[in-house]
C-alpha cells in the first residue's frame, strides 16, 4: 500500500474543497456558539474576506463538482460499514451510488448542476475510479471502526468553540487510537503537507482534550492519487496547534470589532466563487449587519 510520512512545512497552494460541520448540519440543528472548524480556520488564513462571507453574511455558493464528489464518495464508504464483513466488496459500494446520490439530490436538487454531458453515468463512473482506488489502499472487511462520522466539539476556557467532523475512528484491541480522513482529491506533494496536518491535528487537539488521550495514529486516504498519508501526533505539537488556533481566533473576533475582512489575494481567487463580490477584482461586498457578526463571532463592530 502506497504511504508516507506527513511533513510539516509550507501548505499546498491548491488544498482539496473540504467538508465541513457547519455545512452538513440543516439549520435549525448549527451550532449556535461561535467557533471554529479546520475548514473555516483554513477560510480566514487564506482570505478574511472569503470568511466573513460564509461564515458572517452565510451567502449561497453553487454547488462544487469536487464538493459534492466528495460528499458522494464519504456518504458510501460510511454506509459502506453498515454491512457485516465479507460483505463490503467494490460491488457492494458501486451499488451504493445511486441511493446515496438521489438523497443528495433531494435534499438539495441544484447538485444536478455539477452534472455535465456525461450524465449520471458520467457522474458515477468518476466516483467508482475513487471507490475502487480505496480498496487498493484498505480492506474494510478487516476494519470494524468504532466511530463514523463524528461529530467532535470542545467548548474553550474563552467560550467560543472548536468542533469538526472526524470520517472515521478506529481503536485497536490495545486501545490505540487511529483518526482516519477520506481526500477525493489527489495527495499534496511531498513538502507540501501542512495544510491535511493542520486538519488533522486540529482533529487531534479536540479528541485528546474530550478523551484525554493523544491519538496514536493519524492517517489521511488520498484517492485521487491512491496515497495513504500518516502521522504519529505527540502532546507538544497539540499544545502547538491549539496556541495556534487560540491565536488564530483572537484576530478574527479583532476583525469583528473593527469591521474589516480585508481580501487576501492568491491563486485560489480563480475558484472562489465570491469573486464578483471582491474588491480585489472591482466588486463591492454587501454591507456588514452588526448583528450578524455577533450572531457569528459574539462580538460587534465597534463603529
Amino acid at each position: 500500500m502506497p504511504g508516507r510520512t506527513l511533513a510539516d512545512v509550507e501548505p499546498t497552494v491548491a488544498p482539496e474543497p473540504a467538508l465541513d460541520p457547519e455545512s452538513l448540519e440543516p439549520e435549525e440543528e448549527r451550532p449556535r456558539l461561535p467557533g471554529l472548524s479546520p475548514s473555516r480556520a483554513s477560510d480566514y488564513q487564506q482570505c478574511p474576506l472569503l470568511f466573513r462571507l460564509r461564515v458572517i453574511d452565510r451567502l449561497p455558493e453553487p454547488p462544487s463538482p469536487a464538493a459534492l464528489r466528495g460528499t458522494l464518495v464519504h456518504a458510501v464508504l460510511e454506509r459502506l460499514f453498515d454491512r457485516p464483513a465479507g460483505q463490503r466488496t467494490p460491488d457492494a459500494a458501486a451499488d451504493l451510488l445511486a441511493p446515496v446520490w438521489a438523497e443528495l439530490v433531494a435534499a438539495d436538487p441544484r447538485a444536478t448542476e455539477v452534472l455535465d454531458e456525461g450524465g449520471e453515468d458520467g457522474w458515477f463512473a468518476a466516483a467508482r475510479a475513487l471507490l475502487e482506488t480505496y480498496f487498493t489502499l484498505e480492506d474494510p472487511n478487516r476494519l470494524e471502526p468504532a466511530e463514523r462520522e463524528l461529530p467532535v466539539r470542545l467548548v474553550t476556557e474563552g467560550g467560543w468553540e472548536m468542533r469538526g467532523i472526524v470520517d472515521r475512528l478506529d481503536v485497536a484491541p490495545n486501545g490505540a487510537v487511529r483518526v482516519v480522513d477520506y481526500k477525493t482529491g489527489r495527495s499534496p506533494r511531498e513538502g507540501f503537507e501542512s495544510s491535511a496536518l493542520f486538519q488533522m491535528r486540529f482533529y487531534a487537539l479536540l479528541l485528546s482534550r474530550l478523551r484525554g488521550r493523544v491519538p496514536d495514529m493519524l492517517q489521511l486516504v488520498y484517492l485521487g492519487d491512491g496515497v495513504l498519508l500518516r502521522h504519529v501526533p505527540d502532546e507538544r505539537e497539540l499544545a502547538v496547534i491549539e496556541r495556534r488556533v487560540a491565536a488564530l481566533w483572537d484576530s478574527i473576533l479583532d476583525a469583528g470589532r473593527r469591521g474589516e475582512f480585508a481580501p487576501r489575494t492568491s491563486p485560489l481567487c480563480d475558484w472562489c466563487a465570491h469573486r464578483a463580490l471582491c474588491p480585489a477584482f472591482g466588486g463591492t461586498p454587501p454591507p456588514l449587519d452588526p448583528d450578524a457578526v455577533e450572531r457569528a463571532l459574539g462580538v460587534r463592530p465597534e463603529s
